[in-house]
Formats: C-alpha cells, structure tokens, sequence
C-alpha cells in the first residue's frame, strides 16, 4: 500500500476531531470527547464525576419512587423527600460538564493554533537546495538512509501492523506540523519512508531535519 500525501492530514489535534470532541463532552457525556482527543487523566476524572454524578442521580429517583408506589396501597401520609443525594449527584455531573467544556475550549484553541501554523508553513519560502558535498555530510549523520537520487529513503520495522500503523500516524503527525511530506510505503510490519523537496527540485535541510524526528518516532 503506497500512500502520498498530498493535502493536509491529521494535526495533533484537527479542527474536526476537536469539534467532535466538543460534541461528546458537551451533548452526550462528559469526558468521552476528552478520552478521544487522548486527554487520558481530564477524560478519566470528567467520566468518572458524570457516572458518579449521574448513579447518586438515579439512587434518589428509585429511593424516592418506592415509597410513594407503596401509597398507592396504604393511607399513610407522604413522606417529605430528601434531596441530598439529588443535590450531591447533580453537582458532580454539573462539575463534570464545565471541567469537559473547559477541555473542550482548550481542544478547539489547540486546533486552531495549528491550523494556523500550518498555514504559515505552506507559506513560507523554499528552503536551498543541497550540493553533493552537503549531502554526503548530512548522510554520513543519518547512516541508516539510503540516497535515492534527489531523495533519501529509510524503511522500518515493527513488530507487527498495527505498530507499524501506528508509526505512521506519528509520522503524518510531524509531517504536518512541518508543512512536509513524505512518500509513505507500508508493507504489513514495513514502513520506507522517502524524502525529498519538490519546491527545491531536490534534497533541502528540512529533509534531514525531518529524517531525524522520524528516527526518534520510531523509537517510542
């Protein structure tokens, strides 16, 4: 499977991942949207206040509920409810739902913020072609990838496909927070990646620079 990106990707957080994270926290439960977007500790304590919140919610209406099914049958006077746990469990779910909006607020500045910086990369000049000389120093730092004409190429190996799947978001990740994208080759456990500037008509430094954040991606 070859892939070639040529319009923008995933960012760390995209501006319609962050919209549906909004959606989840905000209309349907709290947390989950956070969960998505991979906030793990909001997520989990936002989940854990709404489920709180919404059992002592649900404990109140059956507590409450028998009691006045059994008057049905008998001629004693209502009871006067008791709205602590209703008081208790609203307030959690309450919390819950503001510290998800604030995530939420949070979310959606993120991806704002990197669209932004996406669209100064696509704006910023090219960067100097590379001579041979230049090349062979930045190659001689950079053992583990192959010069393929005006390109360089490294492939990696995971242990299986989804490690390698999940390389290669890491990859598209950096690649679009650069503004620079790699020809993409995955073969099941195989990931080449290959570099090149088409702008410069060649190998830039940006190529290099990028070569070496993927090395470190494929170490995690």
């Amino acid at each position: 499977m070859r892939m070639k990106p040529s319009s923008p990707g995933r960012k760390p957080v995209s501006r319609a991942k962050a919209k549906n994270a909004t959606l989840l926290n905000l209309l349907a439960t709290p947390g989950l949207g956070s969960l998505l977007c991979r906030r793990w500790i909001s997520g989990l304590g936002q989940l854990v206040l709404a489920i709180t919140g919404f059992a002592l919610i649900m404990i109140w209406f059956v507590k409450e509920m028998i009691p006045y099914y059994g008057l049905m049958f008998s001629d004693e006077p209502p009871h006067q409810p008791n709205f602590k746990l209703l008081e208790a469990g609203t307030l959690l779910f309450a919390a819950s739902w503001f510290w998800s909006a604030v995530t939420s607020v949070s979310l959606l500045h993120e991806a704002s913020a990197a669209n932004l910086q996406s669209l100064k990369n696509s704006g910023a000049p090219p960067m100097p072609q590379l001579d041979d000389n230049q090349i062979a120093a930045a190659l001689a730092l950079e053992p583990q990838w192959q010069r393929q004409g005006d390109a360089i190429a490294r492939s990696f190996q995971f242990k299986d496909f989804p490690a390698a799947i999940k390389f290669v978001d890491a990859v598209a990740v950096a690649a679009e927070q650069a503004w620079h994208h790699p020809d993409i080759d995955i073969r099941w456990n195989k990931v080449t990646l290959t570099l090149t500037t088409h702008d410069a008509g060649g190998l830039t430094q940006k190529d290099f620079d990028l070569a070496r954040q993927f090395d470190q991606l494929s170490l995690r």
